[in-house]
């Protein structure tokens, strides 16, 4: 079992950045896919990104945020990352980290059914 926290949200102005964290608990970190998704009042929690573990380093990211957003991790930190740039206001939601244990598969998941694991959220605002 693995518990997660995020951290790093924030209020921010519209093209600015913020780096959100996920810290997991455990030692088995590394054998966990990872994924952010996003929850906006009155919405459906949404798909941002997702990398792989197991060795591997596969990303995926939703249209929405591609090329504006940078998902990554430190498995000797336990830590999932997610740099954002150039955010919009239509980025403000609260932020969820979310993990699916995958030993041996180097799997990305985009929906939250795929994953078993998730932390409390992070807000982030951006203003226009």
């Amino acid at each position: 079992q693995v518990q997660l926290v995020e951290s790093g949200g924030g209020l921010v102005q519209g093209g600015g950045s913020l780096r959100l964290s996920c810290a997991a608990s455990g030692r088995t970190f590394s054998n966990y896919a990872m994924g952010w998704f996003r929850q906006a009042p009155g919405k459906e929690r949404e798909f941002v990104a997702s990398i792989s573990g197991s060795g591997g380093s596969t990303t995926v990211y939703a249209d929405s945020v591609k090329g504006r957003f940078t998902i990554s991790r430190d498995n000797a930190k336990n830590t999932v990352y997610l740099q954002m740039n150039n955010l919009k206001p239509e980025d403000t939601a609260v932020y969820y980290c979310a993990a699916k244990l995958a030993i041996g598969h180097i799997v990305v998941l985009t929906t939250v059914s795929g994953y078993d694991y998730w932390g409390q959220g992070t807000q982030v605002t951006v203003s226009s």
